[in-house]
C-alpha cells in the first residue's frame, strides 16, 4: 500500500483538472486571498424564502437530515453490516468533508439545497488519483454544488473554490459526481407546487402589510366646487399643499379644513382572503411532507415523529445514500462487499422512564450487551469482560465448556456446584 506521502504527491484537485482553463485567483500571490465579511460558502437561500415561514421548513428538515449517520461500510456474505471502512469517503462522511464542513454541517448543506433548489451534486474535490485516468482513486475532500447547465453525459456545477474563496463554475462527468434529487421535488420545487404557491401568497401578505404600514394617509378630499377650469385646478392643489403642511408641522397631527369641505380616508385594510388562503396552503402543505405543527414546535408524540421520519426524512436520505453508491462506488468495490449506508439511532425518541425496560429486553434476548446499551445511553463501558458478552445474566451461566455431568448421576464438580449455588 502506498505511502501517506505518496497518496497526497498523486492528489488531485477537481478545479485544477477540470475541462475549462479558468484562471485560480490568488494563485502564486503573497496575499491570503479574497476575502469576506461572511462565510462564502455557505449556502444562500433565495429571497423569497428568507422571508417567509418556508425557511423554517427547510432548516427542520435539514437539521434531522444531518442527524443521520452516513458511512463507507463492508458487509459480510449475507449483506449485513460488518465494519467501517477506513477511507478518505468514510472520513469525509463522518469526520470533516472539506477544510470548512465538518461531517454533519456538509449533511446539513445537503438538506438545506435539496430542500431550495430541488437537486445538487456532491462533488469529490480532492482525490488520491486523476478520475479521468481511473476509477481506483479515494475521495479526500468534497463539496456540496449547485446545477447550473445540464449536458447529455456531463453537468457545469457551481462549486465553493476554498483555495481562491469564491464560488466557481466547473464541467464534470455525471459519472464523477453524485447527482441527488429531492423525492418530494413535485412538492416543493416544481413552480406551481403547493409550496412555491404558499411562497407566492406569503410574498403577497407581506406586499399588503408594507403598503398598510407605509405611513400614507390616502385622502380624498371633496372641494366645494367644480374643477374645470385651470384656475380651479391651482386652487385645490394650493388647499391640498394647506393640508400637508398642517399635518406634517402638526405635533399630533391635526388639521382643520372649511365646513363644505369633505374628507374620506382610504387607507383602512381592505378585506381580502389572503391570510385565509396562506393557512390552507400551510395546512395542505404540512400534509403533503407528513410534517405536523407539533413536530416544528416540538412537542411531537412519538408516533408523529415516526409518521414524519418514514414519509419525510427517510425518503430524503435514502435517495443521498443511493446517488452517493452510484458514483462513487466501482463495480469492484461492489464485489468487495462495499456499500454506503445510514444508521438512525432509535432511542433519540424513547422517554427515560421507557429505557430501563427496553434495554432489559434487548440484553435478555441478548441482542445487545452491557456495554452497548451503556454506549447508546452515554455511560462509559464498563471493564468487567462480561459485559461485553451476549448472555441473559438472568438466567445461570455454565462457566465451563463440555462438562457435562453423567447420566447416571454422581457428585457434581466444582464448576457444576458454582452454577447450582448461582442459581440458587
Amino acid at each position: 500500500m502506498a505511502s501517506i506521502t505518496e497518496r497526497f504527491k498523486k492528489a488531485v484537485n477537481a478545479f485544477t483538472n477540470s475541462n475549462d482553463d479558468e484562471e485560480v485567483w490568488g494563485e502564486g500571490l503573497s496575499f491570503a486571498g479574497v476575502s469576506s465579511a461572511s462565510r462564502p460558502d455557505r449556502t444562500r437561500l433565495r429571497f423569497t424564502n428568507e422571508r417567509s415561514i418556508i425557511t423554517a421548513i427547510y432548516v427542520r428538515i435539514a437539521v434531522d437530515v444531518a442527524s443521520v449517520l452516513i458511512k463507507h461500510v463492508r458487509l459480510d456474505d449475507k449483506d449485513r453490516y460488518l465494519e467501517d471502512i477506513d477511507s478518505g469517503l468514510n472520513n469525509c462522511l463522518t469526520w470533516a468533508a472539506n477544510l470548512d464542513q465538518a461531517g454533519r454541517d456538509f449533511r446539513q448543506d445537503i438538506g438545506m439545497t435539496l430542500c431550495d433548489k430541488g437537486v445538487l451534486a456532491i462533488v469529490p474535490v480532492d482525490t488520491s488519483l486523476n478520475p479521468k485516468v481511473t476509477n481506483s482513486y479515494d475521495i479526500l475532500t468534497m463539496r456540496v454544488g449547485e446545477i447550473v447547465q445540464w449536458y447529455p453525459k456531463r453537468v457545469r456545477v457551481s462549486v465553493y473554490n476554498e483555495n481562491t474563496g469564491q464560488r466557481q463554475e466547473i464541467t464534470l462527468p455525471k459519472t464523477q459526481v453524485a447527482i441527488i434529487t429531492n423525492p418530494l421535488y413535485s412538492i416543493m420545487n416544481e413552480p406551481n407546487s403547493t409550496l412555491q404557491r404558499l411562497t407566492r401568497k406569503l410574498s403577497l401578505l407581506d406586499s399588503v402589510d408594507e403598503l398598510t404600514a407605509s405611513g400614507k394617509l390616502d385622502l380624498i378630499i371633496q372641494l366645494p366646487y367644480v374643477i374645470k377650469s385651470e384656475a380651479r385646478r391651482q386652487q385645490a392643489e394650493q388647499r391640498r399643499q394647506d393640508i400637508e403642511f398642517q399635518l406634517k408641522g402638526s405635533q399630533y397631527g391635526i388639521a382643520y379644513t372649511d365646513g363644505t369641505e369633505k374628507i374620506t380616508q382610504l387607507n383602512r385594510p381592505a378585506e381580502n382572503n389572503l391570510l385565509t388562503q396562506v393557512e390552507y396552503l400551510t395546512d395542505q402543505l404540512y400534509g403533503q411532507l407528513g410534517i405536523t405543527k407539533e413536530v416544528m414546535l416540538g412537542t411531537a408524540d412519538e408516533q408523529a415523529m415516526l409518521n414524519y421520519w418514514n414519509r419525510t426524512i427517510e425518503p430524503i436520505v435514502a435517495s443521498i445514500v443511493e446517488g452517493m453508491r452510484r458514483s462513487f462506488l466501482t463495480k469492484t468495490a461492489r464485489s468487495q462487499k462495499q456499500t454506503i449506508m445510514y444508521f438512525r439511532d432509535p432511542f433519540k425518541l424513547i422517554p427515560i422512564a421507557n429505557i430501563a425496560e427496553i434495554a432489559d429486553k434487548l440484553a435478555r434476548n441478548e441482542i445487545l450487551s452491557s456495554n452497548e446499551i451503556r454506549q447508546l445511553i452515554g455511560f462509559m463501558p464498563s471493564s468487567d469482560p462480561k459485559a461485553d458478552q451476549l448472555i441473559n445474566s438472568n438466567m445461570p451461566q455454565d462457566k465451563s465448556v463440555g462438562n457435562t455431568s453423567d447420566a447416571g448421576g454422581g457428585e457434581p464438580g466444582p464448576t457444576d456446584q458454582a452454577s447450582q449455588d448461582t442459581a440458587a
